[in-house]
């Protein structure tokens, strides 16, 4: 396949990197314009500068670039992977890329990013679901740079945990867009955005990036819980989130899959 990524952080050199070992090329990188200069034979500064013959297209680079890109790339008949699944709460984004998608026969790709048991979840949703609720557990640095610094002192919390957000799924990836990845693939899994509950707490006692889901209904009950590590080059970046990534991938292009 011939493929286009739009990004060039930690999870798409990731992508870059597993991609070497599988028979694909990356043709184009698309990244700020300013930057196009650092190798012009591959790095773009618009989708309307990607070749013409890709077979698929990656998004890495987040909620912005996801509503930026996202709807030129379907309308012109690409198919797209992305991680960026908090940037589905803003509805108008979501038919905007329902209405590309539509226009060129294309499909928009929702990469499972840094939780598990999806598959469970979306099979359970063929029943019916009573509750859904996602946990949100990292250590206190994990929340800098969100908006739990408005109520909670993350320095000072040297031990002991804090709840510094509850409310819907929706609310989450609207207000915490760089940490709703997660909460919105078990959102679009599930029972949707404004009934899925959502938990996020600050924790001084646990090292990594911890995940639960809870569910109940029809199927009986089920409760998942991952303790995820960060890329090696970005502690900001879920190494199982660029995993998800190549695996979406390989998933697309095997003859027989899950």
């Amino acid at each position: 396949m011939k493929i286009g990524l739009i990004g060039n952080g930690a999870i798409a050199s990731y992508v870059r990197r597993a991609l070497e070992n599988r028979p694909h090329r990356v043709d184009a990188i698309l990244v700020r314009q300013a930057r196009v200069t650092e190798n012009s034979n591959l790095f773009v500064g618009s989708v309307q500068d990607f070749p013409s013959d890709l077979d698929l297209v990656i998004d890495c680079a987040g909620h912005a670039a996801l509503a930026a890109h996202a709807p030129a790339v379907l309308a012109r008949g690409v198919d797209l992977v992305t991680v960026s699944l908090g940037a589905l709460a803003d509805e108008s984004l979501y038919h905007a890329l329902e209405i590309a998608a539509a226009e060129g026969r294309a499909k928009l790709h929702l990469a499972s990013g840094a939780i598990g048991a999806l598959d469970c979840l979306q099979a359970a949703n063929v029943g019916h679901l009573d509750s859904v609720t996602y946990v949100g557990r990292k250590p206190p640095a994990g929340w800098r740079g969100s908006p739990a610094e408005e109520t909670i002192d993350l320095a000072a919390l040297t031990s002991g945990a804090q709840t510094h957000f509850d409310g819907t799924a929706r609310q989450t990836a609207l207000a915490y867009p760089k940490n709703a990845n997660v909460a919105a693939a078990v959102a679009l899994a599930g029972i949707g955005f404004d009934k899925t509950t959502v938990r996020l707490i600050a924790d001084a006692d646990v090292g990594a990036n911890i995940h639960e889901v809870e569910a109940t209904g029809d199927f009986g009950a089920f409760t998942f819980q991952i303790s995820g590590q960060s890329l090696p080059n970005n502690p900001r970046s879920s190494a199982l989130a660029a995993m998800s990534v190549v695996s979406k991938l390989d998933s697309l292009i095997a003859r027989i899959t899950l």
